[in-house]
């Protein structure tokens, strides 16, 4: 009689799994010391951002399993996001704002990575780099001489995920190669 409020949601079990790989992938120190990447809360942010966006493009246009999957890890992201504000001391009051914020950046980002990832062969590396230039550096320009390495992690790392089975990562199972 009880068991259908104690039953597990195994689509956001596996997302919480696959976030905690998200996240480990997205502290290496090397991001912040040969990418160049800000160690700072935008800079996390983007990171955290980038390679969520990663795996939800891979998955993106699937159906059943992966939507709920998908929706799970975007729940588990803002989820933790509204924590690590409610930890650095954000007011309950500037909370919502807050996120709605981090959502609209999210989504920018998003569409931004997808189209460029998606992009021709030819015009990818480009787009890449122009949207991790505008995202991921802020538009720094002493980034630029960066941004194109960090293009290639993208791409390859993109290439990566698509090698891998739908089933593996609905399942929480991600791979990241090393940077």
């Amino acid at each position: 009689m009880f068991s259908k409020f104690f039953k597990r949601n195994a689509s956001a079990d596996a997302a919480a799994k696959a976030y905690q790989e998200i996240v480990r992938q997205s502290r290496l120190p090397v991001f912040y010391t040969r990418f160049g990447v800000p160690d700072t809360l935008d800079g996390r942010f983007d990171l955290l951002v980038l390679h969520s966006a990663l795996v939800l493009i891979r998955l993106k246009g699937k159906k059943g399993e992966s939507e709920a999957f998908s929706q799970a890890l975007f729940d588990t992201l803002f989820t933790d996001m509204d924590q690590s504000l409610r930890e650095i001391g954000v007011s309950d009051i500037s909370i919502g704002k807050k996120v709605k914020e981090m959502g609209r950046a999210f989504y920018g980002r998003l569409d931004a990575y997808e189209g460029a990832l998606l992009a021709s062969d030819e015009q990818r590396g480009d787009l890449i780099s122009g949207a991790l230039m505008r995202n991921l550096y802020r538009g720094e320009a002493e980034a630029e001489a960066i941004s194109g390495e960090m293009a290639e992690y993208v791409i390859a790392q993109f290439a990566h995920l698509g090698e891998q089975p739908q089933e593996r990562i609905t399942a929480g199972d991600i791979g990241f190669r090393a940077p």
